[in-house]
């Protein structure tokens, strides 16, 4: 069989023994995760950023990335319902569109997880700066930010990604429950900021409502417009494929990850335009857009001091809660890969209380390293590339299965399919090319160099290879 079209029978085992995670998550925590992935960087620090590049219109920005990302959140929720197993998109692909596609696939999630680790740990960083120098800690500026943002490292942003490395090696289920807490604690902030800000809601803000217009159109590096503004928070919506990773720990995975996936993608984007109508009511955009920490600012720009301590304290508490996620499910893709012969086996190695440590260290430290020195925008907009192939994959390996096995069972089935399947590819198609040249030339060079290395070592060493090889005569 071609190393390119062999694909993994949709029923395909999990691992045992060493290999083995243990089924520890029921819904609550599962939907907590993706509560917790998606209510981070995206609403805390992005809403300011993508502001900066729709104005009032970056509503419709939410709604756009959200709708794209409902569509997604369809898929990936048939998929993991029906084959429920560590690897979320790399899996879906390796069981329907083969070894070679599912290997960029892995290895577009791997730049996606460490990326988006790097970019809300320097999102928690500009708050915890924020705080710092409220208190008055006398800390050099040129610690507290990259080399592009005038200093030499940003040391908040490496302290809190190896915290987070550090809580992810205790367990998953006491990591999990952590999680939910710390989601409370975010929630309760956000609803607070909704509260303080209704009563200075001034319409006037809200003109001119799309001044960048629709469509994307670049200027200085960066893609202006509704739909550049959608390119960058989309980065601020898919969580919920982080919940597809944890399928393998799951209790009762054909119900849990339905239930979890699709009610916490819902949820999110509700929240996400009506925290971000409150926050465009309450202040011009192009002023609270130039701010680290803009829904703090807006808090104190309404004179609420004491609430803006809370809300900027909130998301030095609750933000961590993305790192988290992400990290966890870097590792579960680190460690499918690996199993499958793609990658080394001593990845995957489990500790006794069934967390893959080596691997999770190794996205620690990547994920510090890069947010040490790297902006938030820039980091945002690369780590989008790898999610939109992902998520372009997970809706055609639905399709493909849908023609190629109509028998099997199917948990969940994505409603209206031939409508929900084509709108995820081609609205995740569309915001790709919205994206900067640069994001986009930069994804390619690093497919390039994952496909040599699998030219290299996984084709080689493929653990569907060595089956192959065995069972012909």
């Amino acid at each position: 069989m071609s190393f390119i079209t062999r694909t993994k029978p949709v029923d395909t085992g999990m691992g045992s023994g060493a290999s083995q995670l243990k089924r520890t998550l029921g819904w609550p925590h599962l939907t907590a995760l993706g509560v917790g992935a998606i209510i981070g960087t995206g609403i805390y620090t992005l809403t300011g950023v993508a502001a900066g590049l729709a104005g009032p219109a970056v509503i419709l920005s939410f709604g756009v990335a959200g709708l794209v990302c409902a569509c997604a959140a369809l898929c990936y929720a048939e998929m993991a319902s029906m084959s429920p197993q560590a690897g979320s998109a790399y899996a879906y692909s390796y069981m329907t569109l083969g070894e070679m596609v599912a290997w960029v696939i892995g290895w577009s999630l791997i730049l996606e997880y460490t990326l988006v680790c790097s970019a809300v740990s320097v999102g928690w960083a500009g708050y915890a700066a924020g705080l710092l120098h409220g208190a008055h800690i006398p800390i050099p500026d040129s610690l507290l930010a990259g080399p592009e943002a005038g200093g030499f490292v940003n040391l908040p942003a490496v302290f809190i990604a190896l915290v987070v490395t550090g809580v992810l090696l205790i367990g998953t289920r006491e990591s999990a429950t952590l999680n939910f807490v710390l989601v409370c604690i975010k929630l309760v902030a956000l609803a607070a900021f909704v509260a303080l800000t209704l009563p200075s809601f001034d319409a006037a803000h809200f003109h001119p409502f799309a001044p960048f217009g629709f469509g994307a159109h670049e200027m200085g590096g960066k893609k202006y417009g509704v739909m550049g503004a959608a390119a960058i928070i989309f980065f601020a919506f898919y969580g919920f494929d982080a919940i597809s990773t944890a399928a393998e720990e799951a209790k009762n995975p054909k119900r849990d990850l339905t239930i979890a996936i699709v009610g916490s993608m819902l949820l999110c984007t509700l929240i996400y335009m009506v925290v971000a109508a409150c926050a465009l009511g309450a202040s011009p955009f192009d002023v609270f857009s130039k701010s680290g920490e803009p829904l703090a600012f807006v808090l104190r720009q309404l004179n609420h001091p004491m609430a803006a301590s809370l809300i900027a304290g909130a998301a030095v508490v609750a933000l961590p809660t993305v790192i988290m996620v992400f990290m966890f499910g870097q590792s579960r893709v680190f460690f499918a890969m690996a199993r499958d012969g793609l990658l080394p086996n001593a990845l995957t190695a489990v500790s006794r209380r069934g967390v893959p440590s080596t691997v999770t260290m190794i996205t620690g430290l990547i994920a510090a390293a890069v947010a040490g020195f790297m902006p938030l925008s820039e980091i945002a907009s690369l780590a989008n590339a790898g999610t939109l192939a992902a998520f372009i994959a997970t809706a055609m390996a639905v399709m493909v299965l849908r023609r190629r096995s109509p028998q099997i069972v199917r948990p969940f089935a994505t409603p209206v399919v031939w409508l929900i399947g084509p709108a995820a590819v081609l609205g995740c198609l569309y915001l790709f090319t919205s994206l900067s040249a640069k994001t986009i030339i930069f994804f390619f060079v690093w497919n390039a160099i994952g496909v040599v290395a699998y030219l290299v070592y996984g084709r080689a060493n493929s653990r569907l290879r060595a089956i192959d090889a065995a069972i012909q005569p």
